[in-house]
């Protein structure tokens, strides 16, 4: 007999007592709340228990709440191909913590973890390589935190003249335009001077 979803909150809640601090069903998908001190032992549980089983990290990724106290949220999904069941394990930090690194239980989480710390500048204790993975070793900033610019710090591109990879800070110069922002049901200006032309004729 296959574990349920709904047997699976009862088998962590009262495997993981002081572990989980809320535990949610949506989309029959398990989501928990634990402080970021228990992840090893909350993540090692999951994967070792013979009721959960689960046995695949799909992702790390993290959200940027900039207006909360602890500001990161950090997100662990899971999934159990015995129980074809998924799992998501959240965590919340400030700025200032770092996160333990589960690349010893999932070694796969070693460039997953590298990407979070890249995208959002979130450090991981003891992971073995812990650098940027999709930007530049020399960008400047984090570009998934909310208080990144939109056109970021510099501009990457291959000069012709130089014969290399420059670096320029962004520019976005751009002629005037007149945008024509009245409503598509009144009409645009030039519908209505060809019609008040039409009008003069006719009369």
């Amino acid at each position: 007999m296959s574990t349920t979803v709904h047997d699976l909150e009862k088998t962590v809640n009262s495997g993981l007592t002081t572990n989980v601090k809320r535990s949610e069903i949506n989309f029959n998908q398990l989501f928990i709340d634990v402080d970021v001190e228990d992840i090893i032992s909350t993540i090692l549980f999951l994967k070792t228990n013979e009721k959960c089983r689960f046995r695949q990290l799909i992702d790390i990724t993290a959200v940027d709440y900039p207006q909360r106290e602890k500001r990161f949220k950090i997100v662990y999904l899971l999934l159990s191909h015995e129980n074809n069941l998924r799992i998501i394990i959240n965590t919340n930090i400030d700025e200032k913590e770092t996160v333990p690194s589960i690349t010893k239980i999932f070694t796969s989480a070693n460039w997953m973890e590298r990407e979070v710390f890249d995208m959002y500048g979130i450090s991981f204790k003891d992971h073995p390589d812990l650098r940027r993975i999709l930007t530049d070793y020399g960008f400047d900033g984090y570009p998934l935190r909310k208080d990144f610019p939109l056109t970021g710090h510099l501009e990457v591109r291959y000069s012709e003249e130089k014969k290399k990879v420059t670096y320029e800070p962004v520019k976005l110069d751009q002629e005037y335009r007149d945008f024509d922002l009245e409503s598509p049901w009144e009409g645009t200006k030039y519908v209505k001077l060809d019609e008040e032309k039409n009008e003069t004729k006719d009369t």
